[in-house]
């Protein structure tokens, strides 16, 4: 048996090896996209997102022989935890070789930092706070591309969390769809009717304006986000000013549209992204001193677009708003030659997002599963 050592990543060889180490485990995958590796520094250290404003964490990291073999975060939410009343740990950014031995010794790590800390849940892989990416494990699509923050993994890794007690909490769902094809012309009708009978209207995302627009998106969230998400607290106005910096320098704003009533109340938006993995894809990692090249040639070579949410206030989800959206953006999409898109990823519980999705042509092509267990 060889010695397995797990230590939290801390110094620059080690945040170096927990950066590089899916480059050794995907290597020439085509699904699997390397991720920007300057970007992704900044990421786990919790300069991009909130996870550090949220409660505790650390990263993790495995070695055996002196080779980096598995790694992962983990950590606490405490604004969720004390919402809810949980008192649940997350796991994020798992990675390893194919080794139950490995597996297990980075996890049991993992576990014991919890329960010290009166934890008594494992919920993951998630999201680190204040993202939209990285949840769960794909169960059976592992052939098409991984779009913009959306996560991969070996099919061995749902076996590896199975063996260690985790039990399936939460499926959600990848839907594709194409642009290039004609919406149903009942559909098309609808908009102006709804607009004119419910008294709103849609507005691209203005660009020059993004401090109002953000306020607007801000109110949306507040005001829709509904309180049975089990997963779910509303951000926080830092948590959404993180989102904004990340998301506003990739942003197509002709793909993002904001609802608002006749007398200027935002009542909705939906978050639609160019997928720039087809440049990451392409970049391996590195900007320089090849990668700005790459960038600068194929960033308009995209033709995917992921949709990520749709926000609609109580009051008006069954007066047009999600369906004018909907068409909005989509026709905005082939228009500005987009041709396929994905929809995700959306939890089994949100019924009503995967109906609409589903009647616009979307088809579930993709499941990713979140785990749970008691410890």
């Amino acid at each position: 048996m060889n010695h397995i050592d797990v230590r939290q990543a801390e110094n620059n060889k080690e945040i170096r090896d927990f950066i590089n180490l899916p480059w050794h485990i995907y290597q020439d995958n085509d699904a699997w996209v390397p991720p920007l590796k300057s970007d992704f520094k900044k990421y786990i250290m919790g300069l991009t997102n909130s996870m550090n404003q949220s409660g505790p964490n650390i990263r993790l990291l495995a070695y055996q022989k002196n080779k980096p073999v598995a790694r992962l975060i983990v950590g606490i939410n405490k604004h969720l935890n004390e919402l809810k009343e949980y008192k649940e740990g997350y796991i994020s950014l798992f990675e390893s070789i194919d080794s139950l031995e490995v597996s297990n010794a980075i996890l049991s790590m993992a576990e014991k930092w919890l329960l010290e800390k009166g934890i008594d849940t494992i919920i993951g892989p998630l999201s680190l706070p204040g993202g939209e990416d990285n949840r769960g494990f794909i169960v059976d699509n592992f052939k098409d591309p991984t779009m913009i923050m959306g996560s991969y993994n070996k099919p061995y890794y749902n076996d590896l969390f199975i063996h260690f007690g985790f039990e399936k909490y939460q499926d959600c769902y990848a839907y594709t769809m194409r642009f290039d094809r004609e919406i149903n012309e009942r559909y098309l009708r609808l908009v102006p009717y709804a607009k004119k009978k419910y008294k709103f209207d849609l507005h691209k995302l203005d660009m020059k304006n993004i401090s109002k627009e953000m306020e607007d998106i801000k109110t949306i969230i507040r005001e829709a986000m509904p309180e049975e998400w089990a997963d779910f607290v509303p951000p926080t106005d830092e948590e959404i000013q993180i989102i904004a910096d990340g998301i506003i320098p990739i942003a197509d704003p002709n793909l993002i549209y904001i609802a608002r009533t006749t007398e200027g109340r935002p009542i909705g938006f939906n978050l639609t992204l160019p997928d720039y993995n087809q440049v990451l894809k392409k970049m391996n990692g590195r900007l320089f001193p090849t990668g700005i090249f790459k960038y600068l040639y194929y960033k308009n070579k995209i033709n995917r677009a992921r949709f990520f949410v749709l926000f609609v206030v109580p009051e008006y989800r069954k007066k047009g708003v999600p369906s004018a959206i909907y068409i909005e953006s989509f026709n905005a999409a082939r228009a500005n030659g987009y041709i396929y898109g994905e929809g995700s990823t959306i939890w089994e519980y949100n019924e009503i997002m995967m109906r609409d999705i589903e009647t616009f042509g979307g088809e579930k092509y993709k499941t990713y599963r979140i785990y749970k267990k008691k410890i």
